[in-house]
């Protein structure tokens, strides 16, 4: 008899710490969908709807992007690289009257190689470039999604009108994620030892998520 109640009592314990298990397994996913979400803003809402609402994939791939791209280094521009590159997006900005579609493969071109000088890795495929961007420009890496997009999506003999406005305004959020770039914040002395030995490469990628404490990282408004 003792047996017997030893063994249930065993089977009851058992079934409760399984039940308490899930419990907490549920609340920490509960709490990096949180985490997540409050890190990467619109582009959460983005990928979730490319994965058709599957929370686990969508947690899974942003995780993934921060273990490649969290601990990034931002690197300082050479001394007359930001005049340089306005005066190189002043001119993408002029050349879009004569054709909105060069205009924009140029914005995209600009967007990258500023991308590289601040320490994003080079030779990035598209979406990589866009992950990594993503992970420190999350509220404004959307521009370089729409520039793309709307460059491929001009007509072949010239856009009609509702497409000039689509390139206009992926122009536009081309240019805030221009300005997040130009002006995110340099890693401080690493960084600047880092652009010594090695440019355009970023350091320290294993400490993947380490954050800035919110308000102070390079996607501040």
């Amino acid at each position: 008899m003792f047996i017997l109640l030893l063994v249930a009592g065993t089977a009851v314990i058992l079934g409760l710490a399984f039940v308490i298990a899930v419990r907490l397994r549920r609340r920490a996913a509960a709490v990096d969908a949180q985490l997540l979400e409050r890190r990467f803003g619109p582009e959460y809402a983005r990928v979730l709807a490319r994965r058709h609402g599957d929370t686990r994939t969508t947690r899974r791939e942003l995780a993934g992007r921060l273990d490649r791209y969290g601990s990034l280094a931002v690197l300082p521009l050479a001394s007359g690289a930001r005049e340089r590159h306005l005066a190189q997006w002043r001119a993408v900005q002029e050349d879009f009257v004569d054709s909105p579609a060069r205009a924009l493969g140029a914005a995209e071109t600009l967007l990258e190689r500023l991308a590289e000088e601040r320490g994003y890795p080079a030779g990035l495929s598209f979406e990589e470039r866009l992950a990594a961007l993503s992970v420190h420009h999350a509220r404004r890496v959307q521009g370089y999604r729409q520039l793309r997009d709307a460059r491929r999506a001009g007509g072949a003999s010239g856009p009609n009108a509702a497409e000039t406005e689509d390139m206009r305004a992926a122009l536009l959020e081309g240019r805030a994620l221009f300005d997040s770039l130009l002006n995110a914040r340099a890693s401080g002395a690493r960084a600047e030892r880092d652009r010594s030995t090695r440019p355009g490469l970023s350091r320290g990628l294993a400490a993947a998520h380490r954050q800035p404490p919110p308000g102070t990282g390079p996607d501040v408004p």
